[in-house]
């Protein structure tokens, strides 16, 4: 088979599609910074509307596009084959200004402990540029000739350099390095902004956050910058991690609720027991804590077990799916096209 060429309006580019590549895939290489977030087929946020042509849909959430949707000649980038030349646009969205993604490089320029197996990393551009990115995009992320891997910005860009909490993968080239080789100076080079799960400053209803594991990263970056930007709405977050020892940044989300009193922040323990923090799954304590979220805002960070209980969630619940915005996080061995579900 041939390349296709895909005609993407909002860019006013023509690219060449190469057999088995999505138009998703094909549009973040050739630099266009199309809306996207799990690029996996379970947020929606690539959502487009297919102008000309065909294309093969791969699996995908029914929650990201349903029966109906597809009817209507709508198609999700990060699942789309062209199969003829087409054209495509993405939908309109509330996002705020988008920034092209660029790369550049960057030094290590602080490292901490953040638990046993997570680690703070934080770049500075050797240039010293201004970051511009908005809450909630993630980076792709290399040292020093191992492989980039994709990792959220847990600040936001009103504080110099970029910051990365990297979990501990058994095997994981890249993690394993960042974890027992990387120093304070080492090179890095970076690829960004990616991703579209960022935060809506012009919502004004409450917002939901759910985090597991490293996924507090985004969900820290979207929550400092909501309280920047001065949102005086609800802000609920729920941190899940295994036991004690998982979580992070507990008295950060503490002092911030105490300063801003719209955000709650609740730490929650799936396999431990603690006299000071929730049991069970995170997404039970949300299910048993709040029973309607028509009007809400969500975002949702973590495996993709997890991102999936909590859009089932939230959509039993009153959400509409405008309002859901998640980034699911896979591990190297578990990349995004891997994942059979409905």
């Amino acid at each position: 088979m041939t390349a296709k060429l895909v005609d993407i309006r909002q860019s006013r580019t023509s690219l060449e599609v190469q057999d088995g590549q999505t138009i998703l895939d094909a549009a973040l290489a050739a630099g266009i910074p199309y809306p996207h977030g799990c690029r996996s087929g379970r947020c929606g946020s690539c959502k487009s509307r297919l102008i000309e042509g065909k294309v093969e849909l791969l699996q995908h959430s029914r929650f990201a596009l349903t029966d109906e949707e597809k009817a209507d000649g709508l198609i999700l980038a990060c699942r789309a084959l062209p199969q003829t030349d087409t054209a495509v646009a993405w939908l309109g969205s509330d996002d705020d200004d988008v920034q092209p993604p660029r790369r550049l490089d960057g030094i290590v320029t602080h490292l901490d402990d953040l638990t046993h197996d997570i680690k703070l990393v934080r770049i500075t551009p050797e240039d010293r540029a201004p970051l511009l990115f908005n809450a909630g995009q993630y980076a792709q992320v290399g040292f020093n000739g191992v492989p980039a891997r994709s990792y959220s910005m847990a600040n936001w860009h009103g504080y110099g350099g970029l910051e990365f909490h990297i979990r501990r993968v058994p095997g994981g080239t890249t993690s394993e390095h960042a974890h027992s080789a990387l120093k304070t100076d080492d090179k890095a080079t970076l690829e960004f902004p990616l991703g579209s799960s960022s935060l809506r400053l012009h919502h004004s209803g409450p917002i939901l956050c759910i985090a597991g594991g490293t996924g507090l990263a985004p969900i820290k970056s979207i929550v400092e910058s909501a309280l920047a930007h001065g949102m005086k709405q609800p802000i609920h977050v729920y941190s899940g991690a295994r036991a004690e020892r998982d979580l992070y940044l507990v008295g950060h989300f503490q002092a911030l609720a105490r300063r801003h009193p719209n955000l709650t922040f609740a730490p929650v323990l799936s396999e431990a027991r603690s006299a000071q923090h929730r049991g069970g799954l995170v997404t039970q304590v949300v299910a048993e804590e709040l029973s309607d979220l028509d009007g809400w805002k969500a975002y949702i960070a973590g495996p993709p077990p997890m991102v999936d209980a909590a859009m089932d969630l939230a959509f039993a619940r009153g959400m509409r799916k405008e309002d859901m915005h998640a980034d699911v996080f896979f591990t190297p061995e578990e990349p995004p096209g891997s994942v059979a579900f409905e």
